[in-house]
């Protein structure tokens, strides 16, 4: 069983819905520690043309506090407003925004709550199948911390594979991974440049700018257009 644990963030890159979309079963880290500065409450769009990032308005947000025991503040209008002027004129422009517009009139402020809502939509927008599954609603020694606490939760879901993004090679290794039998592979996305308003390509952007220029079929092309290593 291929399995994969990761934070929610707020509407993720390509790479995130790789991740997810490699897997069998994937773990929405929501009882892990919020980071300040990270991209659990925003990410980047184009604005203006330009790379700028979008930050959700939190409520007592500090860097040690669980993900989900932290409330939203912004009710988003002024988001789906930003993203109106900026991609009005993309092709899915419509269908992308009713979906967005069903994510921000989610009726609970806990941001836990709201990012696990937000990926379940756009996973099946996407048509992604993976089980996703709230890391609080499992029972495991949360005084584990890091490595430990992931080998813990392999061995609870049986996982014999683990895939992570590539930003978790500094992390984890993998000669301790199959120690315990598990088989540690890291996810390296290739993008491929898609059409956006100018000519010079702007990568590193929210899943939403792929979404409004691309179609279902050929964001499902990049899901699968990625390296393990």
């Amino acid at each position: 069983m291929k399995l994969a644990i990761m934070q929610p963030y707020f509407l993720p890159y390509i790479g995130y819905w790789q991740l997810i979309n490699a897997v069998d079963t994937y773990i929405i880290y929501d009882d892990v520690a919020y980071i300040k500065g990270g991209w659990i409450n925003r990410n980047n769009f184009l604005i203006n043309g330009e790379k700028k990032l979008y930050t959700i308005r939190l409520k007592e947000a500090r860097s040690g506090r669980p993900i989900n025991e932290i409330e939203i503040l912004d009710n988003l209008v002024k988001f789906q407003k930003m993203l109106q002027i900026n991609y009005s004129k993309a092709p899915y422009f419509n269908t992308v925004m009713n979906l967005i517009q069903e994510i921000a009139s989610f009726d609970k402020t806990n941001l836990g709550a709201f990012l696990e809502n937000s990926i379940k939509l756009i996973s099946s927008y996407l048509g992604i199948k993976t089980k996703l599954i709230l890391s609080s609603s499992i029972e495991k020694n949360n005084d584990l911390k890091g490595k430990d606490k992931v080998l813990h939760i392999c061995e609870l879901m049986g996982a014999s594979e683990y895939y992570n993004a590539i930003g978790g090679m500094e992390l984890y290794d993998k000669a301790e991974f199959t120690d315990s039998g598990i088989n540690l592979m890291f996810i390296k996305t290739n993008l491929q440049p898609y059409r956006q308003y100018n000519d010079e390509f702007v990568p590193g952007l929210s899943i939403v700018d792929i979404m409004m220029r691309s179609s279902v079929e050929r964001i499902c092309e990049m899901l699968v257009d990625y390296e393990l290593v």
